[in-house]
């Protein structure tokens, strides 16, 4: 039996006039996870999350979320909670305003849930939502996505302009919505700190590519740092090598190697795709 997917690309592209934001990207994310969408800024992450909420299309290539075509109907978008980098609100609104306004857009609303998380997050109801603070911002924006009850909640960038107080509640309060509705998450960061917090699944996507993508322990398991540029051992992938130093992909065990941390893979994909360091050799990789 099959893995239910939450999000299955097949050679996605994206183009704007000249530039590529993805290219040919494959990637399977099965559900169950709080996948960590990670790469330097240009890399394509609000892209494929934009592409995933159906709020622009491919230029070539399939996406599928939770198994249809993203935005297929009203059906579907009420599967999918969204929360933008700058947690958009309406300034003029109450937080009360907000909530009504879910209701009345989303069958699946549940009010409770919302009401209990706004107390839990301090708010008060009669608050205009222009004189919140980011934090609070962040988290009407995270109840809101969350009250629609779906099964996939997508971030991009939420926590970014926040304060490390802020931040830290934020990712609490994620976990939480996550775990109450037994959904799947997708969580674009440039902290990795807030991935190594949260996230159980990683993909790091750089140069509008998918450089590496599975859960964070297979990933850690396979990863390993070792003295010196093992390009003639079989079975052994060179990620990245520098100062006498290398970060290899191997499935097998390593003699030597010791092992690395998420930051240490994160940046050694990253340089890949940068063109700094040194570049792994064909005969030396592993297969995918």
């Amino acid at each position: 039996m099959e893995t239910p997917l939450v999000l299955h690309a097949e050679r996605l592209t994206k183009r704007y006039g000249r530039r590529t934001a993805l290219t040919a990207c494959d990637l399977m994310i099965p559900r169950g996870h709080i996948v960590g969408l990670v790469g330097p800024n240009g890399a394509g992450k609000s892209t494929l999350l934009q592409l995933a909420c159906g709020l622009i299309g491919p230029t070539s290539g399939t996406l599928s979320v939770l198994g249809s075509r993203p935005a297929a109907d009203a059906a579907h978008l009420a599967r999918v909670g969204f929360v933008a980098q700058d947690t958009p609100v309406y300034a003029a609104f109450s937080i009360a305003d907000h909530l009504k306004m879910g209701a009345w857009l989303n069958p699946s609303w549940d009010s409770a849930l919302a009401e209990r998380r706004i107390a839990e997050a301090g708010l008060d109801p009669a608050q205009k939502a222009g004189r919140l603070s980011g934090g609070q911002r962040a988290q009407l924006a995270m109840t809101i996505a969350a009250a629609k009850r779906p099964d996939l909640l997508i971030f991009d960038e939420p926590a970014a302009a926040l304060d490390p107080l802020a931040r830290k509640g934020f990712m609490r309060s994620l976990v939480e919505f996550v775990g109450e509705l037994g959904a799947s998450a997708v969580l674009s960061s440039h902290l990795l700190s807030d991935v190594e917090q949260v996230c159980d699944y990683l993909v790091v996507l750089c140069d509008s590519r998918v450089q590496v993508a599975g859960p964070v322990p297979e990933l850690l398991a396979s990863h390993h740092r070792m003295a010196g540029y093992p390009a003639t051992m079989a079975g052994v992938e060179v990620i990245w090598a520098e100062y006498g130093r290398a970060l290899v992909r191997a499935e097998a065990a390593v003699r030597d190697a010791e092992p690395v941390t998420l930051e240490e893979l994160v940046l050694a994909y990253m340089s890949r795709a940068a063109g700094t360091g040194a570049a792994p050799r064909a005969s030396a990789a592993v297969a995918r």
